[in-house]
């Protein structure tokens, strides 16, 4: 008579184990984002500080038809972070109708503005390129500034896409954009809508470093320009990230190294980024896609954050890929 006693004895102790089991690995989830950060596919993400809010600004990854809309994720401790469906979509951008990418957002002027591609275009006698769109809030929505693109052809043979902006100390606002193997930097006017020549009169000047692809980033640390960028081919895994340092934000960039490439016990195509830095303080993420171990279609890529780290002589240390992601970070 004793031995059912025992028996539900010990499955009342291995199911308070299991639960135990269970809330503490739910615990130890909470504590950190995870990788990816986000349910779907995404590719290609800008990320932002507005005010005391993370905010990841990615591609939509699906087909080139399908890529009519811009969703974002805003997060207030890098682990919880919740969706913004349609921030931007081409319903508001008369001339965009596919393959919109690599949306950079900035704050400026009291608004918000998007810079984006769309279309894919090929050669200068197709419609599209780069566009820029205005919104009051960050999520959105956002909406054609010009009724036309910002950049609608190829200059110093780098196809209009991949914008990035970044606004240096003295509050020049600097655009770096292009694909096929070619960079491109301009000066942004103060609406942001248009360009301020350099002193030889140009409007774009190519900055490209050696092995550069796509997808440029720039960050500023201790009065250095950390110019970053993606080299491979997107769709397999050699698809990377390197950087080159530069007293100027215009360069000259010289190749020092790559900082993120595939882990094989991790992820493979690790690459377009961006970075968060922790206001007044020297802590920094990297944000970026990869596309999770045995996936095959080129479109199936997801968001992650991990630690951005730097050596004592300022060089910036190989990123570590991780499925733990990063720990709680609230702007104080």
């Amino acid at each position: 008579m004793k031995l059912p006693v025992i028996l539900c004895g010990l499955c009342l102790l291995a199911i308070c184990t299991f639960a135990q089991t269970n809330s503490s690995s739910a615990g130890k989830k909470a504590l950190t984002s995870g990788n990816p950060i986000a349910d779907g596919w995404y590719a290609d993400p800008e990320s932002r500080v507005f005010g005391k809010e993370y905010w990841i600004y990615p591609t939509y990854s699906a087909a080139y038809n399908k890529q009519t809309y811009f969703d974002a994720f805003s997060s207030r401790d890098l682990i919880h972070w919740t969706k913004h469906p349609h921030v931007l979509d081409t319903a508001n951008i008369k001339w965009a109708k596919r393959a919109v990418w690599a949306p950079s957002p900035i704050y400026a002027n009291g608004k918000y503005y998007m810079f984006f591609a769309a279309n894919d275009i090929q050669n200068d006698q197709q419609i599209g390129g780069m566009g820029v769109a205005v919104a009051s809030r960050p999520e959105g929505p956002f909406r054609d500034a010009l009724g036309k693109p910002l950049i609608g052809k190829f200059y110093n043979k780098a196809q209009p896409i991949d914008p990035h902006v970044f606004i240096d100390d003295d509050g020049q606002a600097y655009l770096f954009y292009g694909g096929w193997g070619h960079c491109n930097v301009a000066r942004l006017d103060k609406n942001l809508t248009g360009f301020v020549p350099f002193e030889d009169g140009t409007l774009f000047r190519e900055i490209t470093p050696e092995k550069y692809v796509e997808g440029p980033c720039m960050l500023k640390r201790n009065g250095k320009y950390y110019f970053t960028w993606a080299e491979g081919g997107w769709t397999g895994p050699d698809y990377s990230v390197a950087y080159a340092i530069s007293d100027t934000p215009t360069g000259p960039f010289k190749r020092i190294d790559k900082i993120l490439k595939q882990d094989p016990k991790v992820a493979t195509g690790s690459g377009h980024h961006s970075f968060i830095h922790i206001p007044k303080t020297d802590e920094w993420y990297i944000v970026y896609h990869r596309r999770p171990l045995g996936e095959t279609d080129q479109n199936h890529r997801v968001l992650c954050i991990d630690t951005l780290g730097f050596s004592a002589d300022g060089k910036i240390n190989p990123v570590k890929q991780t499925f733990e992601g990063v720990g709680k970070r609230v702007i104080r």
